[in-house]
């Protein structure tokens, strides 16, 4: 796969994953507007490669997003370039964010925060739009935008509480105080945490294997339907839940599923 050169992003193939690591260590790999173009492209440069799928096979199965470097995920929105925002420069710039964090969620495979330190402010927020997060012990996780007299602005006040229980992002968004690791786990912001990086890239590889075992038309039409169901009520979502479960049993994924279980045997799904 071909994805270019970016000033701010380097991507590259693991496994049967797409990874993709911010890289601006030396200011912590803050989200500048420069990150958030080069992030801009690389989601669509995905969104291109997968529609292809399935006919003309699946380019990878996953995208993995972590950053440069030990100290940071990324920690937060560039706030020296955002010193002198006015409303509608910081409408723009939140706006452009929100493109690229939908475009994420609406992928077809899933996509797997790797949080290495500070994932704060926009960081947390990239994460959150992420279908996984796991962490290294180091990491920590915040919405300290209050401290500057803002909120969160990248999806926090929206996403955060449907991650984690209401009380605790009201502390987190209202206190701007950070939640390490272990406690971002107790909470269920994230899935695992790992001892170091290295052990946080392999996780990230054995949820990658598993997804890469699994038929991916199954795993692309499941992502939709939840995403879908999230705002409706039951009976709503049942409807669309409903709907994505009986278009699935047309997929050749599906006829080799149900025919490898009969058989007793592992299914190879073609991805279609």
């Amino acid at each position: 796969m071909e994805f270019g050169e970016f000033s701010t992003v380097n991507v590259s193939e693991r496994g049967d994953a797409l990874l993709v690591s911010i890289n601006r260590p030396q200011a912590m790999n803050a989200l500048s507007t420069q990150v958030v173009a080069d992030l801009d492209a690389v989601v669509t440069k995905c969104v291109q490669l997968l529609e292809s799928a399935p006919e003309q096979g699946w380019p990878f199965r996953a995208v993995i997003i972590t950053g440069e470097g030990e100290k940071a995920f990324a920690a937060g929105a560039d706030i020296v370039e955002m010193s002198d925002y006015d409303p509608e420069q910081a409408r723009a710039y939140a706006e452009s964010m929100h493109k690229v964090t939908l475009a994420l969620e609406a992928l077809s495979v899933p996509v797997i925060a790797a949080v290495n330190g500070h994932a704060l402010g926009g960081g947390c927020e990239l994460a959150l739009a992420c279908d996984w997060i796991i962490a290294s012990e180091n990491a920590s996780f915040g919405q300290p935008e209050i401290t500057l007299g803002i909120i969160p602005g990248f999806g926090g006040c929206v996403r955060l509480p449907r991650r984690v229980p209401l009380g605790v992002a009201r502390e987190m968004i209202l206190t701007g105080n950070p939640l390490k690791a272990q406690r971002a786990l107790e909470v269920g912001l994230v899935n695992c945490v790992c001892p170091d990086k290295e052990a946080l890239l392999e996780c990230a590889d054995e949820l990658v294997s598993s997804i890469a075992r699994r038929s991916p038309v199954a795993v692309g039409q499941a992502k939709r339907t939840m995403a879908q169901a999230d705002a409706l009520t039951v009976h709503d979502g049942l409807n669309v839940e409903l709907d994505a479960f009986s278009a699935v049993f047309g997929s050749e994924d599906s006829r080799v599923g149900r025919q490898a279980f009969v058989n007793k045997q592992a299914a190879e799904f073609p991805g279609r």
